[in-house]
């Protein structure tokens, strides 16, 4: 059949007609709707929404006619969560909301403008990062992706906003309002971490956006905190879709952090800026540079939000770094009432513990292209990439450059489920460094050194790990010198250690130091010291946390002497402050008288040999 012949055809142009008026008819329908009528259906599909029940004083059509209809709820009310306390979490004395209706048509409800009065909302998260504005269900599905309401007017008026939040010691109470003339407005106060601020947010009218991107501008201030941040966002209040210039100063990082909730740690104060873009869930931040107490730092990071954790990716580097300035004030203070209480340590205090650090994953690639200290130190750069998930953190490749030499390999702290205490792995090596560069400066030693330790043990800081630690502690010096008058009195001959001139050099063939760790005590296997002149044996042990040395040191001379003195030497104290003495009785007549008899008999005892250095380094390094 032509299509002329069906469209001449009656029956056509009476279905035809029959379509239009019921497209007519449904239409009237939707511009005549009664909205009250949908009060209870609201009620339950808000209530589960939420999860608890919802009730709607009435609904009212404030129009006859519209596909656009203006509808009015009075006395809104949805309760608060059990767990968050009494009270509402939302009531509204009156809202009312302009809307087309023929995108309900397809399940999408966009309302064109709203007012509100009255409107009183209180948000809470506890300790364990509940929000009583989700319900269960919301924590479990992906973060929405989609764009936000977009609106053609919003008036606010006699409305407020009050926010509690356990897990980041924070809570706002806010004054809300918008109406045409003067545009979005918040403002209040608030605490952060238990510190005052005021806080003030504004925007221009949404009527006046003429869907052009919206400008805004944000505002904290505090005596602890003050953080600014001005930006435009794609639509008015489309908050996930937005570019922003953000500046901070504060007197910790971690006040910060309790804004962003990015997983930082405790500083010196800070003074910070950076430029970012939101997009849905990342976060998008360059230009960051500042500083951290001292501590220059610039670089860039993303930073992704899903299913309740924070991912952060980018890289940072500093031209003058110094490690203090990564601890508050407070943590600082305990450092140092600790190390008044037990003296200096070589083994820093230094915290590792991740248990805190629960929903925060990522890689950092960081390069300090300069260390600084407040006293001389050794250390001149570093740079490697730490990477956490999940609460296994590693740093690896990790290198810190010394004024000679450097410290290569990794550390990686596993603390997966949440155990109290971390495992901590150590796997570190010394390369072509010297004496005088581990000694903080000069000395009458010289000598290359190269070292490894290799070490797994649980703790809270690396101080508590290493004193519960397995594995093995290595260093080597070579190829070196040293006073003659100490080289022969590390082979006990007396005669040359007072008769040699101060100023004779003897040539250190090697010193070979090999700990084996068991529970935080290191044995020493081997610790020997080779010299053109002598010979030395240590045995014993160093203990940590305390690193209490506990060891006896013998030697014999590699040619005939006059005097050997038959006798050991006593190595006490710590690793920092070692104390060396002779043992009871060493000092005696009749100990001398020994030496002296020995000496006219010539049964002083076997000399010494040249060790096999490179045997013993290779396994001291292994």
């Amino acid at each position: 059949m032509k299509l002329r012949t069906v469209l001449a055809d009656r029956r056509f142009h009476v279905a035809a007609g029959g379509v239009v008026a019921l497209l007519v008819a449904l239409l009237i329908a939707l511009a005549m709707m009664p909205w009250g009528l949908f009060k209870s259906t609201i009620e339950s599909r808000l209530s589960a929404r939420f999860g608890r029940p919802v009730t709607i004083g009435s609904v009212e059509r404030q129009d006859a006619f519209s596909l656009s209809p203006t509808v009015t709820l009075h006395d809104l009310r949805i309760p608060q969560a059990a767990w968050a306390g009494t009270g509402d979490l939302v009531r509204v004395e009156s809202a009312t909301v302009r809307f087309p209706v023929l995108p309900l048509l397809i399940g999408h409800f966009r309302p064109g403008t709203i007012t509100v009065q009255g409107a009183h909302i209180v948000l809470v998260r506890d300790a364990d990062r509940r929000e009583s504005w989700r319900s269960d269900d919301d924590r479990r599905k992906p973060a929405s992706r989609g764009g936000g309401v977009i609106l053609r007017g919003l008036r606010i008026a006699d409305s407020t906003l009050v926010y509690r939040d356990a897990f980041q010691d924070r809570a706002f109470s806010l004054k809300v309002a918008a109406d045409p003339a003067r545009g979005i407005t918040l403002a209040g106060t608030g605490t952060v971490r238990g510190e005052p601020v005021t806080l003030s947010a504004h925007g221009p009218a949404i009527e006046n956006a003429g869907g052009k991107p919206w400008p805004f501008a944000a505002r904290i201030d505090g005596g602890a905190l003050t953080l600014s941040a001005a930006g435009t966002m794609d639509s008015p209040l489309d908050t996930r879709h937005m570019t922003v210039d953000v500046a901070t100063r504060a007197d910790d990082l971690k006040f910060v952090d309790a804004i962003i909730e990015a997983g930082l740690i405790g500083t010196m104060p800070v003074r910070l800026q950076a430029h970012a873009r939101h997009d849905g869930a990342r976060w998008t931040v360059t230009g960051l540079k500042g500083l951290i107490g001292s501590s220059d730092i610039a670089g860039h990071v993303d930073v992704i939000k899903a299913d309740g954790r924070t991912r952060l990716d980018g890289a940072v580097t500093s031209n003058a770094l110094n490690f203090d300035d990564f601890s508050s004030r407070a943590g600082q203070a305990k450092a140092l009432a600790r190390q008044q209480a037990l003296g200096p340590r070589l083994i820093p205090d230094t915290r590792i513990n991740l248990r805190k650090i629960n929903h925060t994953d990522g890689t950092i690639v960081f390069t300090v292209h300069r260390l600084v200290s407040a006293s001389p130190t050794s250390l001149k750069a570093m740079h490697g990439t730490v990477s956490l998930d999940h609460q296994l953190m590693t740093v690896s490749p990790f290198v810190l450059d010394l004024t000679r030499g450097s410290i290569a390999g990794s550390v990686r702290v596993d603390q997966r489920g949440g155990g109290p205490v971390p495992m901590v792995t150590f796997d570190l090596a010394l390369r072509d460094s010297s004496i005088a560069t581990l000694g903080g400066g000069g000395g009458t030693v010289e000598g290359r050194v190269d070292g490894r330790a290799r070490l797994r043990g649980p703790g809270s800081t690396l101080r508590e790990a290493v004193a519960a630690s397995d594995g093995t502690i290595g260093l080597v010096a070579r190829d070196g010198a040293l006073p003659a008058k100490i080289a022969s009195l590390l082979g006990f001959d007396a005669a040359r250690g007072i008769l040699t001139d101060d100023d004779e050099r003897a040539g250190l063939r090697c010193a070979v130091l090999r700990f084996a760790m068991r529970g935080g005590t290191g044995t020493a296997d081997p610790f020997l010291i080779d010299t053109t002149r002598s010979q030395a044996n240590g045995q014993g042990t160093v203990s940590f946390p305390s690193e209490a040395l506990d060891m006896t040191l013998t030697g014999a001379p590699k040619m005939k002497t006059i005097l050997r003195f038959p006798s050991a030497l006593i190595i006490g104290g710590s690793i920092k402050e070692p104390e060396v003495h002779l043992p009871p009785g060493a000092k005696s007549a009749g100990n001398f008288f020994k030496a002296l008899g020995q000496a006219i008999t010539g049964q002083q005892g076997p000399k010494a040999t040249d060790a096999d250095c490179e045997a013993l380094a290779a396994r001291a390094l292994q």
